[in-house]
């Protein structure tokens, strides 16, 4: 996933200001400070995104139809359904439309000599020292050849904090969906998951 598909969604930063105007325009008399009332207001605000996060579901916020790519496809063929959908992996299928591994940018990274970094950097750094092109050894290669496998799923019913967490603890960015039937109906990305927070920031 690329940086510039992130956005900032932090709450907004209440001032003095901010909370003695809103008292104002509220009708009565409040007994309260603008501390104690900006205080309940984050409390609260934290509060609500925690009851959110757990009541949301993957079938809410994930996208479908899903991108995949065939395990035999060759790796040429791979990386160029990726660029030219503009995302940066995608689940890898069999022959009977199963999920049997993800492939992504990391995978091609790695092989090509990011090493554990994974970064694009590390392949520059790689290729400087090297002589030819560090891609064209994989020329011949499928994608079953360099997908990340078994491929970490998850079914509909996940929550956005299980998902956030299942995100962090794999060190992945992305978690195709399946329905109880084991099919894959959708994925739920790290940019799927910012957007989420976007909708209740």
């Amino acid at each position: 996933m690329n940086a510039s598909e992130l956005h900032t969604c932090a709450p907004v930063d209440i001032s003095d200001d901010d909370v003695l105007a809103a008292m104002k325009s509220m009708q009565g008399y409040i007994d309260i400070t603008p501390a104690d009332f900006r205080e309940v207001y984050q409390v609260a605000y934290a509060l609500a995104r925690q009851r959110i996060f757990g009541a949301r579901r993957a079938a809410e916020i994930m996208t479908s139809p899903v991108l995949t790519v065939p395990a035999d496809a060759d790796l040429l063929a791979t990386a160029t359904v990726l660029a030219e959908n503009g995302i940066s992996g995608a689940p890898v299928i069999d022959q009977a439309g199963r999920v049997v591994g993800v492939i992504s940018e990391r995978d091609f990274l790695r092989q090509m000599g990011a090493g554990s970094s994974d970064s694009f950097m590390g392949v520059i750094a790689h290729c400087l020292g090297s002589k030819g092109c560090v891609a064209a050894p994989m020329a011949h290669r499928t994608a079953a050849d360099l997908m990340s496998t078994p491929a970490v799923t998850a079914t509909e019913d996940i929550t956005i904090a299980e998902i956030s967490a299942l995100l962090t603890e794999k060190n992945i960015n992305r978690i195709p969906i399946l329905d109880a039937g084991g099919g894959l109906v959708g994925i739920v990305t790290r940019t799927d998951l910012v957007n989420s927070f976007c909708m209740i920031a």
